[in-house]
Parts: structure tokens; sequence; C-alpha cells
């Protein structure tokens, strides 16, 4: 038996024995639907999909492939590596090989009867020697904008991607509740998100947290104790850490843990490519009243949001609540940051993504719907000394909402 039988008659058995959860046909039908409803509102005539979240979102499969989807008629998804396996995972019907990029214009000719007139390109993410390239194999054709489409049409969650960002949450409260036996005095903080890892990964964490961004990267997993939680870095958030280098300047750090400080543990955790991302604290020994009251004001801020969470909600108004209810607790020049370089945001969409829509953020004013997932996270820093948080990743419901992160809003004390 050759390796393409053996992935025929065998590979998605075995996957499906060890946990694999492949995406229905009628959940790529329904998703394949909206993008063409978007694309007939932009009257674009086909989509060159490029990036890997995006066809998987399409397609079932992160096999190296490009997706073809016209407007009219069954989509192509044309594989580099790995043909037979991405036949298996993907319940698209039409799986050819592309041995070149050359061939790209006769595939998509035999399949589509023509070049189509216009096409969709993610132009957010699109490397630029990339679109040169398509350029001279498509002489002919206008190249457009697809990307506000995909950022459109993954905001609004299937009951299916519900499913497994509560798998995410579930594992993750399993994770929480580990971390208090695990964590020591004495240790780093570095030792300690490295066996929270493993733990996580043992439960099914995938161990990659993805972002549609050039240049940001960084641990599925942040862990700041004492002092290097009031220290900002490069990423767009409260604190940053102190990284472990000026090549790797964000996380955690070789810092020794010490009792009766605030460690703050930020995990995301990615089940199936859709992840739940939380926060919560922790300390060996009870931690001053300073930041036992600033974490108070926390919980106090992300329920004020909660209150107000249902469809038709306005993101930027419950961002601007928070900054009121902020200033009036006293920690107006702590929240979200030291002063000058607080962040402006919330919440943040959440998906195969990290940084979906919608935004709970100053300049981000639409509506919330039945469907949306996102993460409120409210944080209070105090540099030199430390930063405290809550954190809980959850999905907009008819009447509410439903927080996909179980773990206890508590401080967890060892």
């Amino acid at each position: 038996m050759n390796h393409g039988e053996w992935i025929r008659s065998e590979f998605r058995k075995m996957s499906e024995d060890l946990g694999f959860l492949f995406t229905p046909r009628e959940e790529i039908d329904n998703r394949l639907a909206r993008v063409r409803a978007s694309m007939r509102k932009k009257e674009i005539e086909a989509l060159l999909v490029v990036q890997k979240m995006d066809y998987y979102y399409l397609s079932g499969t992160t096999q190296d492939a490009l997706l073809f989807v016209p407007l009219e008629g069954l989509p192509l998804l044309l594989v580099r590596r790995e043909l037979e396996r991405a036949k298996v995972e993907s319940p698209i019907d039409n799986v050819v090989a592309m041995k070149s990029m050359r061939d790209f214009p006769l595939l998509i000719k035999n399949h589509y009867g023509r070049l189509p007139g216009n096409l969709g390109l993610e132009l957010d993410v699109l490397p630029v020697k990339d679109y040169f390239r398509y350029q001279e194999l498509f002489s002919s054709t206008q190249f457009v904008d697809s990307s506000p489409i995909f950022r459109d049409v993954r905001k609004i969650k299937s009951p299916f991607e519900v499913g497994l960002t509560r798998m995410a949450g579930n594992i993750a409260k399993r994770l929480y509740v580990d971390a208090r036996s695990i964590l020591k005095e004495g240790m780093t903080e570095i030792e300690f998100g490295s066996l929270l890892d493993a733990v996580a990964k043992r439960y099914g964490h995938e161990g990659l947290l993805r972002v549609r961004s050039l240049n940001y990267e960084a641990y599925s997993w942040h862990v700041v104790s004492g002092l290097t939680g009031g220290i900002v870095s490069q990423s767009d958030s409260p604190m940053g850490g102190l990284g472990l280098s000026p090549a790797f300047p964000v996380g955690a750090s070789r810092k020794v843990i010490k009792a009766h400080e605030p460690i703050l543990l930020d995990m995301g955790i990615c089940y199936h490519g859709y992840q739940a991302d939380q926060t919560r604290m922790y300390s060996i020994g009870e931690m001053p009243r300073k930041f036992i009251n600033a974490y108070n004001a926390c919980k106090e801020i992300h329920d004020a949001v909660l209150e107000d969470v249902r469809p038709g909600a306005d993101t930027e108004a419950l961002f601007l609540k928070t900054l009121i209810l902020a200033e009036k607790l006293g920690y107006k020049d702590s929240y979200l940051g030291p002063p000058g370089l607080q962040t402006r945001f919330i919440g943040h969409g959440i998906g195969l993504e990290l940084n979906e829509l919608p935004f709970l953020a100053q300049g981000h004013s639409t509506p919330l719907e039945e469907g949306m997932v996102f993460a409120i996270e409210p944080k209070i820093v105090f540099p030199g000394e430390g930063g405290v948080g809550l954190e809980n990743t959850l999905v907009v419901t008819l009447n509410g909402y439903e927080i996909l992160t179980p773990t206890e809003n508590t401080i967890f004390e060892v």
C-alpha cells in the first residue's frame, strides 16, 4: 500500500480516533454562501484565498494550498502539498494538485472556463512580491481587496465554531485549576509558564495563537510577577512583561517568583484552530491590599461591561463606560496601562485569530450581533510595582451573552 492509498483508506479513521474534528460540509457551504453574498455586494467576480486561516475557514484544511472561489460555480482547491490529506480533510469537491504557480492560470481556465475579470486578494496580509507575481499571471485581471469580506464574515461564529471555543475554554479551566499546584516560590516566570504550557497541551491545547498581523510574536501565554507586571513592551497591551532578551522583549522572564506579590497568568488556548483567551491572578500567600483592591476594580469594570452585552449594544460605548468607571474607582492613571501608554480597547474579537472583529475600543462604534465572540480584559498597571487583571471570552447570544471561559473569577492564593 503506497502513501496515497493509506491516506485514502486509513487516515480519516485514525485521525478521528485521536480526536480530530473535521469541518462538516454544511458548515463550509454556509460560510461560502455568506462570503458570496458579500462578493455580490462588492461586485467581485472571484476570490483567490491565500491566507491560511481564510482558506481553512472555507475549505477545512490547512495543507499548503490556494482556494479559488468564483461568485458562481464550485470552488477549486489547488494543493501544493499534501494533496491526499487535503482531499480527506476538506469537504470541497474539486481538489487538484498544483506543482507550479505557472500552472495556476490554466487550472483556473480549465475549471472556470476563463480567467475572471476581477479577482479579490487579501491585501492586508499578501506580500508585495506575491502580488506582483499574480499581476504577471493574470495580466488582464483587475485586483481588489477581499480582506474586509473575511473580517466581516468571520466576526459571526456558528454554533459549530462556538462549540470549539467552548472546548478551548474548558481546557483553560482545567489548566488554571492545576496552576495552583504547579506554582512554587523560587521558580522563574518562564519555568512556571513552560510547565503550564506542557499541561495545556496534554489537555488538547494546540500551542499556537494566530494573529492577523506583521511582526507580532508571543507565546500563547504571559506570566508576569511583581514588578515585571508593571513593564510595558512592544505588544499593544496594558503590560508587556520583561521577556527573555531584546530579541524577545515580551512575556515571561527569568525573574524569580516571590511570595506576596501579584502573579498574572494570561493564557490563550487553541482547540482545532479556535481560541479562548483569559487572565487570572495568583499569589503565594496574600498579595498586598493595593493589588487586591485593584483586582476588585477590574472585576467591577468587567461585570459592568457584561451588564450591557446584548445584540445592538455599541462597542465604543462599552469601552467609554469603562473609562468613566475606572476614573470613579480612582484608577484613571493606571487603567489599561501607565499614563501615555494606555491601550485604547477593553475587548477584542477572537476566533481563528486573536484580533478579529469586534473591538470594544475608542473609534470602533459598531453594534454587537448574536454570534460575535470576544474577550474583555480590564487591567490595571502600577509601573515599578506590578499589575493585575481579569479576562474572559464570551459569545453574544440572543438575549445577552455566555461566558466561554468558566474558570472562577477570583484571586487564586497558593
